[in-house]
């Protein structure tokens, strides 16, 4: 027993993940944060997307999943590809969502969207739901269904999915354009049909029948199908042309009040303990190895964190296994947690943009879902140019703003002198983007891009970007090939004590000079081209990154260059 306690301490220092140091921050309220963990096993990269409660700002957060081309059956696609095809409904950040079957692409569990169930869950895995007050369930959801034409309830068996012999299947709009194709089965058309909300009845009235398969499906209605004579005997019986019929989509628990669901598992954190067993239908395989790995937690105080960890890249990150994804999500801070899809369907982005490494060789991976979080609000890329400094190409700053619904705006430059510079003022848009272009600095410092909007529904956000306007370092340059020293070349325009940093392409720190103090004019700095050590740096391309400060503040230039020994 001892032994076994000290394991599991040894376990949770090694994957001691910070309790939320401060992340970069992505949208409003949005952080992304970038750890490297050291284990007995290899390097860890872990990803972590944290976000307000959902239901925050009078609803400017949802934490929602999303469908590959927007059906159960439409095909997969890339997590990248649906946060851009939904950019013009919100700002999203996010992870790939629940497993889904490599034929048709069909998720494997639940999935709801605005209160509607569009595929049953899956009993024996953990289910994902979000409350219509920010509360994350996990929970083991089970699907019954009925249906009643004129004779007695009868057994629907599931939504929008193939039915097998003897099953009854439900198929909503939002399993596509048409029903499979199922020799000998039965069809009814039911129109208009109902939203397809679980727990309650919904009557629609039979408008036609088919046999079959390949029915389309009324943007307005619904298509039950019966597989197997006897079974497609009784709907035929049952469901004439013009009969009111009743459907009931049942779950249990009931998750009354739950809006946005989607499947998962294993659950990974009850009550801030993380879980050892979960007693789910995964293999030891699916369990065990160390994999990438993703999830989704709620901390105490509402808040959503998104984990995505890479694996199966030796060198860069061997992942985890499920267990330690459920102890770093608990020393994150939740208190409730669930796993999503593993492997090389992890992903994590933002905007469009890739976050992470995914580990297949191809790179993304096309799949059924993302679970999103999504801002209305609106939103302000970062500006451009870092240092507005009048190099070329560097004194015009270029600005833009996003907002998803129709809203009155104020934007403006709030120069280092708090004074703010309007570029319109409470003016009236319809959703889009809207670019500005700026060139009239006149103060030098630290500058504000502020935009505020209030939206149609009467929800205000406001989005703050910085960045500085200093030409104190100017025209900064290197040789194209330097070989055994490298001097770096550059104009102050006043006093400034100058520190040069050399690093590789990828941010790496190979060498940091000491400050030297220099006057106004052209000036350079040399780096002999050793390492800390004293051993000279192999060559190779490498980037000169000068930092100047002076009365004004702190400004940087960074130029690449290529060494070469000599």
């Amino acid at each position: 027993m001892l032994r076994r306690a000290a394991a599991i301490c040894l376990l949770m220092a090694i994957f001691a993940v910070p309790a939320h140091a401060q992340g970069t921050p992505l949208m409003p309220g949005v952080t992304y944060e970038k750890t490297v963990e050291f284990t007995p096993h290899g390097a860890v990269v872990i990803h972590v997307l944290t976000a307000p409660r959902p239901g925050d700002q009078n609803g400017l957060y949802q934490l929602a999943p999303v469908l590959a081309k927007g059906t159960v059956l439409g095909g997969k696609q890339r997590v990248t590809q649906m946060e851009k095809d939904i950019s013009n409904q919100a700002t999203v950040a996010g992870i790939n969502g629940d497993l889904f079957n490599a034929t048709d692409g069909h998720p494997a569990g639940v999935f709801m969207q605005g209160g509607l169930l569009q595929h049953p869950p899956l009993s024996t895995r953990s289910s994902i739901g979000v409350d219509s007050a920010g509360a994350l369930h996990v929970d083991r959801v089970k699907f019954f269904g009925t249906w009643r034409g004129t004779g007695q309830r009868r057994p629907l068996s599931g939504l929008n999915d193939v039915p097998k012999a003897g099953q009854v299947m439900l198929f909503t709009p939002a399993f596509g354009a048409r029903t499979p194709l199922v020799p000998g089965a039965a069809e009814v058309v039911l129109q208009p049909f109902p939203a397809a909300a679980p727990n309650t009845d919904l009557v629609a009235t039979v408008t036609a029948t088919a046999v079959g398969g390949g029915t389309a499906i009324p943007t307005d209605g619904a298509v039950i199908m019966a597989a197997g004579a006897s079974i497609a005997a009784t709907l035929q019986a049952e469901a004439p042309v013009g009969t009111p019929l009743t459907t009931r989509l049942i779950l249990q628990p009931a998750w009354t009040g739950v809006v946005s669901a989607l499947g998962g598992g294993p659950v990974l954190v009850r009550n801030g303990k993380p879980i050892f067993r979960s007693l789910e239908d995964f293999t030891n395989d699916q369990i065990n190895q160390r994999d990438p790995r993703a999830g989704v937690g709620q901390l105490a105080d509402g808040r959503i964190i998104l984990v995505a960890v890479d694996g199966n890249q030796p060198g860069y990150s061997v992942g985890l296994t499920s267990f330690e994804l459920a102890q770093a999500l608990a020393r994150l801070g939740a208190v409730t947690a669930s796993a999503v899809d593993s492997g090389g369907s992890v992903t994590v982005a933002f905007d469009g943009q890739l976050l992470n490494r995914p580990s297949d060789a191809g790179g993304e991976r096309l799949v059924k879902e993302a679970l999103l979080i999504q801002y209305f609000g609106v939103y302000a890329a970062p500006p451009p140019l870092t240092l507005v400094n009048g190099d070329p190409g560097k004194g015009t700053q270029s600005l833009s703003y996003k907002i998803v619904r129709p809203s009155k705006v104020t934007a403006q430059l709030i120069g280092p002198d708090n004074v703010a510079r309007p570029l319109e003022t409470n003016v009236q848009h319809d959703p889009g983007s809207y670019p500005f272009t700026f060139s009239a600095f006149d103060v030098e410092g630290n500058w504000h891009w502020n935009v505020t909007a209030t939206d149609d529904l009467g929800r205000t956000s406001t989005i703050d970007r910085q960045f500085r306007y200093d030409t104190t370092l100017r025209g900064v340059s290197a040789p194209k090939l330097s070989v055994g020293q490298a001097t770096i070349r550059f104009t102050l325009s006043r006093p400034a004590s100058v520190r040069l940093r050399i690093e590789t392409q990828n941010g790496v720190v190979v060498r940091t000079l000491p400050a030297v103090p220099l006057q106004t004019g052209a000036r350079s700095v040399v780096w002999d081209g050793a390492l800390p050590q004293g051993t000279k740096a192999y060559g190779g391309t490498f980037v000169a990154h000068v930092f100047a400060t002076s009365n004004v503040g702190t400004s940087d230039i960074a130029v690449p260059f290529a060494f070469r020994r000599s």
